[in-house]
């Protein structure tokens, strides 16, 4: 029952947008109503993952987590998005509902700091929803730090406050 990683192909990335979608559902269920969640739908998320994977696979790195061989989480990481060049940026980690608490996301987590840390990036940034508590937590937790940058963005047609994390990778 232990946990493997390894870099995502192009066949797993249909199955990273439903899981993307299933991981979103549980983790803002508490934050959003469900309307803002029911939209896009799992295959809409897996066609989106589809026509991204196709033009960031080049410089986007994508690790997917599965144990006993089925999908429970991934990463995606690449170039920051303020085009800073000693910056990486944490685009995403996101697991299986049911795989919370278990150490995948931890795992996935140091594996994309080292990868950060091999591509010659001497910091590492992401971004994170200011109400989502569990995920505050987590990357506090894993010495991310907040930077004082807030942006508003929108996940379906409802306005959510993001807060930049930071952290030092040498």
């Amino acid at each position: 029952m232990t946990v493997t990683l390894r870099a995502a192909t192009a066949d797993d990335i249909a199955a990273v947008g439903r899981l993307h979608q299933r991981s979103r559902v549980a983790a803002y269920s508490s934050i959003l109503p469900p309307e803002a969640l029911a939209d896009p739908t799992p295959e809409a998320m897996a066609e989106y993952w589809t026509l991204r994977w196709s033009y960031e696979r080049t410089d986007h790195r994508m690790t997917v987590a599965e144990r006993d061989g089925t999908l429970v989480g991934f990463s995606y990481l690449g170039p920051d998005d303020e085009d800073d060049p000693d910056t990486g940026l944490l685009n995403a980690i996101h697991l299986e509902p049911a795989e919370r608490g278990r150490g995948v996301g931890r795992t996935l987590m140091i594996d994309a700091l080292a990868a950060m840390g091999r591509r010659g990036w001497r910091r590492a940034v992401l971004w994170v929803l200011r109400d989502n508590a569990h995920a505050r937590r987590f990357y506090e937790r894993g010495g991310w730090q907040r930077t004082g940058l807030e942006r508003d963005e929108t996940v379906g047609r409802f306005p959510v406050r993001q807060l930049r994390y930071t952290r030092d990778l040498m």
